[in-house]
């Protein structure tokens, strides 16, 4: 799978921080301890229809935490998958009599298109869900072996109950995580499985779907798997972070983790569990089934600058729910030409002070709008005429783009 363009990332002066973020297993701030190499997986998106803002708030969130690593001195080895086959995928192909593969190739480019345009930093690995199908038979050999799955008629499942530890990154009853599962692609009333919550690894061909050859038989691999494959194989165990939305949590990490307890008979999976909240419109979540969707393409086509959408997003903390409304692009519009104003300004105050300022916040746990308000303050006294620092005005423009990925200058 192809990966987009990678934007420059200029070295800012000073020492860059610890990086602290709230971790769902333990639900607590705790600092990040990379070695020289941070390890970060992000869950990608399923192609059949992208970029919404909800997508794009994620992975902004995640950009961020990209930024302060390097900022600290520290090598990213950050993966992220595509899910190129999945039940939603086709189902839209079926209904809008497209090719499958044609339209998730043309909706991965879309997105790709859309996070080159909003100055997201690349995966190194950006894995397809189809290209992964070996790894994916290979985990669940292993899990066969070790009785950790099991077959119900042709498909194979997983079995929860083989994990002691299971439940321990969402910590949700068991009412709560029956309810998630039948709502998010879960089949708990599937019979002849041993528990309700056990999800499908592996699935027989089904009609008139794709399917692919294997000992198993022919058919396809189940959501959950595929991420802990392509973490398992592209970062191995105990990575720093693995992130997404916070409709992830159940069953989607919480699945992947006890798959990767078992396969691995070691934990942690991952160090840190970091969810992102959900952006909202008109009441709702933003989500592809209501279709109450605000495309970043869109956005784009209609002329708006891609840094004002971005700065839209960061005026929010990525762990809260919002909603977005069409005063957040306004404000990030304003946001964006008082900042490149002060950026062009012949001087300035001194960056220092907002240099501090900005590391600080993002420090605690990617505290975004406290970073944006640093900047504010550091634009209104330029544009007050305050300050006589000829180069602060190119340093906050470094700063900006560095660690918080918006581009304020021509190339």
């Amino acid at each position: 799978m192809e990966t987009w363009t990678q934007p420059p990332v200029p070295a800012v002066p000073g020492e860059g921080r610890q990086l602290s973020l709230y971790d769902t297993a333990s639900q607590s701030i705790r600092p990040t301890t990379p070695d020289s190499v941070a390890r970060l997986y992000v869950c990608g998106i399923t192609p059949y229809d992208a970029t919404h803002l909800g997508h794009a708030a994620t992975y902004v969130a995640f950009d961020l935490v990209q930024r302060m690593w390097l900022d600290a001195g520290h090598e990213v080895h950050y993966v992220q998958n595509v899910t190129d086959v999945d039940d939603p995928l086709l189902e839209r192909a079926v209904a809008t009599g497209q090719d499958w593969e044609e339209l998730a190739r043309a909706e991965t480019a879309l997105f790709r298109d859309d996070m080159t345009a909003l100055g997201v930093l690349p995966p190194r690995e950006y894995v397809g869900a189809v290209e992964s199908i070996p790894l994916v038979v290979d985990r669940i050999d292993e899990l066969l072996t070790s009785g950790a799955a099991y077959r119900v008629d042709d498909d194979i499942y997983f079995s929860v109950a083989q994990d002691t530890d299971f439940g321990i990154v969402s910590s949700y009853p068991r009412e709560t995580m029956l309810a998630l599962f039948a709502e998010r692609g879960g089949d708990p009333e599937r019979e002849g499985k041993r528990d309700a919550l056990d999800p499908l690894l592996w699935q027989a061909e089904r009609p008139g779907e794709p399917a692919w050859d294997t000992h198993f038989g022919h058919g396809r691999p189940g959501w959950h798997i595929e991420c802990t494959a392509i973490a398992l194989h592209y970062l191995g165990r105990a990575f720093d972070v693995q992130g997404g939305g916070s409709d992830l949590i159940f069953p989607h990490h919480e699945m992947g983790t006890s798959q990767a307890h078992l396969i691995s008979g070691e934990q942690p999976f991952a160090h840190h569990f970091v969810h992102a909240g959900m952006v909202g419109l008109n009441g709702q979540k933003m989500s592809k089934s209501k279709g109450n969707l605000v495309f970043v393409s869109r956005l784009r086509d209609d002329g708006h600058n891609p840094m004002a959408i971005r700065l839209s997003l960061l005026a929010h903390h990525y762990r809260t729910d919002w909603e977005w409304t069409d005063d957040d692009l306004t404000r990030g519009e304003d946001r964006y030409l008082r900042w490149r104003f002060a950026a062009t300004a012949d001087r300035a105050p001194s960056a220092g002070p907002v240099i501090e300022a900005v590391r600080h916040a993002l420090a605690q746990d990617l505290d975004s709008p406290a970073a944006l308000a640093a900047v504010d303050a550091w634009a209104d006294e330029a544009a007050a005429g305050e300050g006589d620092d000829p180069q602060s005005p190119r340093q906050v423009a470094e700063l900006v783009l560095a660690l918080l990925g918006v581009s304020l200058l021509d190339a």
